[in-house]
């Protein structure tokens, strides 16, 4: 047996609630959602951890204008705190050149970087998961336990919904928990998502309107926090908390 597993035990033992963001295709706007959702409950007094676990294509460092800050060791490694969130990302040891990685040297990034990252207490703990169907989300669920409550970001399109459904089905026989679904991208052009999604009883928390505005507040937490999609988010916020409660 692997020694770390009990360890990734230990890491997790005071984390209230683990998020997995998920998303069936690239390009919804799950890292920036994610990155958002974990800014708001910082600023709400809670304490919130965002891991950026995609290994091949990691982005929410960029969001959270983390360049000039990394994590510390000390008997393993501690995460900084970027505006007021604990962030821990593969980036720090990949350094922007490209992972190649495949099977199980997936599965042994993951569980390391789990393995080692010291988050103490914490009510929340987001992660930004690559998208698709793939090991990692296995990978998560082995380690992290069937306890973690899963997110799905989506947009309106029929391609995006498409590769969702695959993804509701996957964690629907998995036997995970869902949170609930965020639409992204919405325009006043776009079709239902609920058309979509018949036959999943699992809530839409919130639509979050397309923002030209977002691309220009990437890495300046301030004027993202005053976007309408960041208000749209918080409206998505308010519905989870709502519905846990």
């Amino acid at each position: 047996m692997d020694p770390r597993l009990e360890i990734v035990s230990k890491r997790l033992a005071e984390i209230e609630e683990i998020v997995p963001v998920v998303s069936g295709k690239g390009g919804v706007g799950k890292s920036i959602i994610a990155s958002t959702l974990a800014l708001l409950l910082s600023r709400r007094g809670r304490e919130v951890g965002l891991l950026d676990l995609d290994l091949h294509g990691p982005s929410t460092h960029l969001v959270l204008g983390a360049g000039d800050v990394s994590p510390r060791e000390e008997k393993g490694v501690v995460p900084p705190e970027v505006h007021g969130v604990k962030f821990m990302s593969v980036v720090y040891y990949s350094r922007h050149n490209p992972a190649f990685l495949r099977g199980e040297e997936i599965s042994n990034a993951i569980l390391e970087l789990l393995a080692i990252t010291r988050w103490g207490s914490l009510d929340y703990l987001l992660i930004d998961m690559p998208p698709g169907t793939g090991e990692e989300i296995l990978d998560v669920i082995r380690l992290m336990g069937r306890s973690s409550k899963f997110l799905v970001v989506t947009t309106p399109s029929k391609m995006a919904l498409e590769t969702v459904r695959k993804l509701l089905r996957m964690l629907e026989e998995l036997g995970v928990q869902v949170l609930g679904i965020i639409e992204n991208m919405r325009t006043p052009r776009s079709p239902p998502v609920e058309e979509g999604l018949k036959g999943f009883e699992i809530p839409l928390l919130g639509r979050v309107r397309y923002d030209g505005d977002v691309e220009d507040s990437i890495g300046d937490v301030d004027k993202l926090l005053k976007t309408n999609f960041a208000k749209d988010v918080e409206n998505a916020l308010n519905s989870w908390i709502s519905s846990s409660d």
